[in-house]
């Protein structure tokens, strides 16, 4: 059971991931959303998860003893801290901050390594953008002495969000670009990380990174997934191809190569993925689909 009061600011894919692990931990949680009455925040409610409106989660604040940060940082700033920077810095029993980031914050590495000792060099707008997010968040722990884990986010995927589904969707493409890794993360693995985190929490600011143990080209997390579907994988496009048909978003991802290291991470929250690679994570999916349509028949 959690030490504990955990309030989850936003409820997107990975927020509501963390929350409901939280709640079968035996943590006490809340959820600051927008939207209290869409229905993935009448589903959290319905497990007795708390339900807390964006603009006046009073109470949940200064009654929270830990508190995840999951919201994307916007062209004028971090959107929590504009709001409620004041009362998060005035909440006296909060004594541990999770901060959703990226590892993007790292830029172009030219496929080398990087672990959470690496001094960030964000590249990209929305980079930077998190880096500032980043610092404005550490400017807030110190003002309340709480600590605060920056937890850098790999790509990631889950249920309803893998390449099984761009595979059954048509849209799957293997794209070769010799040299270039994408690191991971499964949904749930997020969960966890966040679990151990304020299991074993540091002092100060800390960086963590959310990634499992096996970048991979993108070219064979799609092979799998056909693999796993009983399909033929998609003809390889070498990049120079594909690049011509590709969205400015999916280009500025593929602008920059790194690979991702979690030793010290799991040295420090005793974390271990679930999922190890993208192949656990794929046919864990897959099993929890078909057990899924099994029950419904």
């Amino acid at each position: 059971m959690g030490s504990g009061r955990l309030l989850v600011l936003g409820l997107g894919y990975t927020g509501g991931a963390a929350a409901r692990a939280a709640h079968l931990s035996g943590w006490p949680v809340s959820v600051v959303t927008r939207d209290p009455e869409r229905p993935a925040a009448r589903a959290l409610a319905a497990t007795g998860i708390g339900v807390v409106g964006f603009v006046t989660p009073g109470r949940a604040l200064a009654e929270a003893t830990h508190l995840l940060a999951t919201a994307a940082p916007e062209e004028t700033g971090d959107p929590v801290l504009a709001a409620h920077r004041e009362a998060i810095a005035a909440a006296s029993a909060l004594r541990w901050i999770g901060y959703l980031s990226t590892t993007g914050v790292y830029g172009d590495r030219g496929g080398d390594w990087v672990d959470e000792t690496t001094e960030p060099a964000p590249g990209q707008v929305r980079s930077r953008r998190r880096r500032a997010a980043e610092q404005a968040w550490e400017a807030v722990a110190a003002r309340r002495s709480a600590a605060l884990d920056l937890i850098r986010l790999a790509g990631i995927y889950g249920p309803g969000r893998s390449a099984l589904d761009e595979v059954r969707g048509g849209r799957a493409r293997c794209v070769v670009k010799p040299g270039h890794a994408f690191s991971r993360i499964h949904v749930a693995d997020i969960a966890g990380l966040v679990l151990a985190a304020m299991a074993h929490p540091g002092a100060g600011v800390r960086v963590l990174h959310g990634a499992d143990d096996l970048p991979a080209p993108s070219a064979e997390v799609i092979a799998e997934a056909a693999r796993l579907l009983g399909v033929p994988p998609p003809p390889e496009v070498p990049f120079e191809e594909a690049a011509r048909r590709m969205s400015p978003m999916a280009l500025s991802f593929w602008a920059e190569n790194r690979r991702v290291a979690n030793a010290i991470t799991k040295e420090t929250t005793g974390w271990t993925p679930r999922y190890p690679s993208y192949r656990e994570g794929l046919a864990a999916i897959l099993a929890e689909e078909r057990a899924e349509g099994a029950a419904q028949q």
